[in-house]
């Protein structure tokens, strides 16, 4: 018996859940591959929950605007708990230079749909009760930003797929693509054959991998980033925060936090120097460096509980910026790949688009914008995203 699908997707994470969701609200029949032995257990699970469009690309701004509006209606929608905190996100700022680099941001960010504004020192001390005064600024605040659970969201998004007619194979990984004449025809996997006209590339950090199946050089790199998460604790404060200032340590950049709706606090940081490659074994520097970010900036963390940590991969572009095409050597075959640890806040905004892209070949978005997220840019062109 031939299986045949109207659309194979390689990934069940935070882009290939959304994906099959909203093609399978189109009446698709959609196949859901991936390795793992269940959805999100890739990248997806590793993500800290943050959901912003607070950011300088158009691109991003537009597709996480489109996020929020499906995270925070989910639960309306469709009865489900997705850990859904409507905090915001805050900048605070210590720097002149951090000051005009987030103020020179803001017609863009508004021009594009974001509610966000600077705010002064003591409207920074309301929302993070407890922040260091000490050269205190004020800094941005985008009131319509949250937090989601990511396991919460990553099996709502595979059942509600599934209860409209998405298939989901695990444990089952893609080995080949199968191509006849310049046209995708479907995909090989340890277990069998499969095929459809429209394969869509959401592998994550394997994108590149994917990729080469296809014939196609994708430049997506795994990088590895470290977070961890505290005991919950009685909540007192709401938005996720970042602190742009380079670590006194010199090893690290910005570093963000936020309470969730447990009232644990979840962070991160990202290395000055990438550490390139899909090795996900803790670093013994992550904790005593996190730990003095976080008591400098809120000294009352200093007797906070750390229950554990871990490592994910951001799968990296050159110029930071996600791919979204459908690729010109094989027909067929669509990319939704390279999304530099956003991945999470971009999953459903992706998914949304690249459905209506695929089924009626356009975006919701602006054409021109998705165009700047397509394959066939200028990797090496400088882009500006302070933001990251």
């Amino acid at each position: 018996m031939i299986s045949k699908y109207d659309a194979i997707i390689i990934g069940a994470g935070s882009v290939g859940c959304p994906t099959a969701y909203f093609l399978a609200l189109e009446g698709w029949r959609v196949l859901v591959l991936d390795t793992a032995h269940s959805a999100g257990q890739g990248q997806n699970k590793a993500a800290i929950g943050g959901v912003r469009a607070t950011h300088s690309d158009p691109a991003k701004i537009t597709l996480c605007l489109q996020s929020l509006e499906i995270f925070s209606t989910w639960k309306e929608k469709h009865g489900t708990d997705i850990g859904w905190i409507k905090g915001g996100y805050c900048y605070p700022v210590y720097r002149e230079e951090d000051e005009k680099t987030l103020r020179s941001l803001l017609p863009r960010q508004k021009k594009f749909g974001l509610d966000i504004d600077f705010v002064g020192p003591e409207e920074i001390a309301r929302l993070v009760p407890g922040i260091n005064m000490d050269g205190l600024r004020g800094g941005t605040y985008s009131p319509g930003d949250g937090q989601v659970s990511p396991l919460k969201m990553s099996a709502a998004f595979w059942q509600e797929s599934k209860d409209r007619g998405a298939e989901y194979r695990f444990n089952e990984p893609v080995k080949g693509l199968l191509i006849k004449s310049g046209r995708i025809e479907g995909v090989r996997t340890v277990k069998g054959e499969y095929y459809s006209d429209v394969v869509v590339n959401a592998a994550g950090s394997f994108g590149m991998e994917v990729g080469m199946m296809a014939g196609i050089d994708i430049p997506v790199v795994p990088e590895s980033h470290e977070a961890g998460i505290s005991a919950p604790m009685e909540r007192f404060f709401d938005p996720l925060i970042v602190d742009m200032r380079p670590g006194p340590e010199g090893r690290t950049t910005n570093f963000y936090f936020g309470q969730n709706d447990r009232g644990q606090v979840i962070f991160c940081y990202t290395p000055i120097d990438p550490i390139i490659g899909r090795n996900r074994s803790c670093t013994s520097e992550f904790m005593p460096v996190i730990s003095r970010r976080l008591i400098d900036l809120i000294p009352r963390l200093r007797n906070m509980l750390v229950r554990r940590v871990w490592r994910g991969l951001y799968p990296m572009t050159p110029d930071g910026i996600i791919i979204l095409d459908q690729v010109r050597e094989v027909r067929g075959h669509y990319l939704c790949v390279g999304m530099c640890g956003q991945g999470f806040m971009l999953g459903p905004g992706v998914g949304l688009n690249m459905a209506n892209f695929i089924v009626r070949g356009k975006p919701l978005i602006d054409a021109e914008i998705f165009k700047s997220v397509g394959f066939y840019r200028d990797f090496n062109a400088k882009r500006s995203e302070a933001l990251k």
